[in-house]
């Protein structure tokens, strides 16, 4: 039986993780963006209209580098590919869904908030998936504020430490898959390695990295790991 799952209460509880990773990170952002000149309107809308922290980050350091704007816009759609794939796979587990929310689903969606609902069994519901981006959402814009207007009043330490909050919401959300599936386990760590060699190899340019070790990740997953072997890592 293919049981529908999710409800705005239970988006809302599994988006708090994200919330507590979100909100450093895009504090981090609002104060890099206020060196870089940027202004609040225009980091406002950077999150407001982007809402993709590798790329508004890496747009921070072009813009800085003084690269054009071209260039940017196809940077950033290059890194951004990956979300294609996301949103292919979390549209085949949405049943009986109104066409005209497919697009706010589309736009919501994230490394961080596609992990949790294509970690959660069931097909999937608009109003889970809407709730579980929206807090997310709404995080990252009220970071990027936060950030921009009192981010440089904090202490320099704790303005250094801001962009691991992302690393740590993302450990958050792995591990209790990991202990329940050793699958899981096989493919953070094959795409993690995958990553890290192109990263120190450079074999490809920073933005295909990524991109490479999803696909190449999933692409083993889905012809190596059965549903069979899904077993329990052993304590």
């Amino acid at each position: 039986m293919n049981k529908v799952s999710g409800s705005i209460k239970e988006g809302l509880t599994a988006g708090i993780p994200l919330v507590l990773g979100y909100f450093p990170v895009a504090m981090a952002f609002g104060l890099l963006a206020k060196t870089v000149n940027i202004s609040l309107m225009d980091s406002c809308l950077f999150s407001l209209l982007v809402f993709a922290g590798a790329s508004q980050f890496m747009a921070l350091d072009l813009i800085k580098a003084g690269i054009a704007a071209v260039d940017i816009v196809l940077a950033t759609f290059l890194l951004n590919l990956r979300h294609l794939m996301m949103s292919a796979a979390l549209a085949v587990r949405l049943k009986e869904t109104n066409k005209a929310w497919l697009p706010f689903i589309a736009f919501g969606i994230t490394d961080e908030s596609f992990s949790v609902a294509a970690l959660k069994s069931g097909s999937l519901n608009v109003s889970y998936l809407l709730a579980l981006q929206g807090i997310g959402y709404a995080a990252w814009v009220g970071g990027t504020v936060a950030g921009y207007l009192v981010g440089a009043a904090l202490p320099v330490t704790l303005q250094s430490s801001l962009g691991i909050g992302l690393y740590a919401m993302f450990t958050a959300i792995i591990i209790p898959e990991i202990k329940k599936s050793v699958n899981v386990l096989c493919l953070a760590t094959l795409s993690g390695s995958i990553y890290a060699c192109n990263y120190y190899l450079q074999i490809l340019p920073a933005g295909w990295s990524l991109i490479a070790a999803i696909i190449t990740a999933s692409l083993l997953g889905v012809c190596v790991l059965k549903d069979g072997a899904n077993k329990k890592v052993q304590a």
